[in-house]
């Protein structure tokens, strides 16, 4: 009998490919929908257009990560054999900007989700999978950040994040329950978000190649980051589900690069000279910087097999050549 699974936060990058995964593997792939005045299914549309790839096995339902009623109601109702908590507000920037919602939705939306599935719990064995983040380290006490490494968050953000993990980890002593931490260091894709730092590079980027934009504003570029996949960390989550007890992972490539390289590289791909149209704009700096993130994933390459594949180059080469053909297409509908 195929397995079910829920995952809050699947109209968002990790969320759409992490769909993408389960349904290839057979599953019944549930999702928490935010209702909207405008559609924001538009990571995931595809999936519907391909019968081979949802069929009758993809189901969408509309809810609030901060209603815990209405979510305690939904999972009891689904009883899916595997949680996917991947909602939250998200953008760090943004979370000194909304800390009370960063904290309702990020860190209370850990909380509620936690509860209904002790509650699910009761009647059939659910894995939990909690999204947790390298901003927990923030202002790091050793290089490289390790599973054992403490956290010293530098943002509301990382404050959540860290609330949401130490809920987890209660959940998982106290109740005897299967729920892990997947700790993921920046990941990105050509479904990144376009408010966040590599993305907006590479939008950017190609729109100037094209002519339609004449300058790229960032803040700090000389903060260092371990940047991976996240079609690659996706499966990483899958896979601590599947191990045999739970537990907590760290999910990186080990290898960090600044801001600035990360430009430099995307605007090379274009035979662009950054210096041109690189220009610093202190309201992107953030109150409390974090300067420098680089993850061990020694762990999980050992008890579960995984590790990073996609290269900073490749994966650069994937978002410009994505965000190229938006700037294309872009250029065609302006002369029209």
């Amino acid at each position: 009998m195929p397995k079910t699974a829920f995952i809050t936060g699947i109209t968002g990058q990790d969320g759409s490919y992490l769909a993408e995964l389960l349904l290839e593997k057979g599953y019944h792939v549930h999702g928490l929908v935010r209702r909207a005045s405008t559609f924001t299914t538009g990571r995931i549309n595809h999936i519907y257009s391909d019968p081979h790839q949802s069929g009758t096995r993809l189901f969408l339902h509309y809810g609030d990560l901060t209603d815990g009623q209405c979510l305690t109601n939904l999972i009891l109702d689904i009883e899916p054999d595997e949680i996917y908590n991947l909602g939250a507000q998200s953008h760090v920037r943004v979370s000194f900007d909304q800390p009370v919602y960063t904290f309702q939705s990020t860190g209370g939306g850990a909380l509620n989700v936690l509860e209904a599935a002790r509650q699910l719990n009761k009647k059939k064995c659910v894995k939990v999978y909690q999204a947790s983040s390298s901003e927990m380290y923030g202002e790091v006490l050793e290089t490289p950040q390790t599973e054992r490494t403490p956290f010293q968050p530098q943002s509301p953000y990382g404050c959540a994040k860290v609330f949401a993990f130490h809920q987890t980890v209660n959940y998982r002593k106290s109740y005897d329950m299967f729920a892990v931490n997947g700790i993921l260091f920046n990941h990105e894709s050509p479904r990144r978000g376009e408010t966040f730092v590599t993305r907006k590079i590479t939008r950017a980027a190609t729109r100037i190649k094209l002519g339609l934009q004449q300058k790229l504003y960032l803040g700090n570029l000389e903060a260092k980051r371990d940047w991976g996949y996240a079609k690659d960390y996706v499966e990483g989550m899958w896979r601590m589900l599947q191990h045999s007890e739970p537990d907590d992972f760290v999910l990186a490539t080990g290898k960090t690069q600044t801001v600035q390289e990360f430009a430099d590289l995307v605007f090379a791909q274009l035979e662009l000279d950054p210096q041109k149209y690189i220009e610093i704009d202190p309201r992107y700096f953030r109150p409390a910087e974090v300067d420098l993130l680089l993850g061990d994933c020694s762990k999980a390459n050992e008890k579960l097999g995984w590790t990073a594949t996609t290269s900073l180059a490749e994966l650069a080469t994937l978002m410009v050549d994505h965000d190229l053909e938006l700037a294309r297409q872009e250029a065609l509908l302006a002369k029209s």
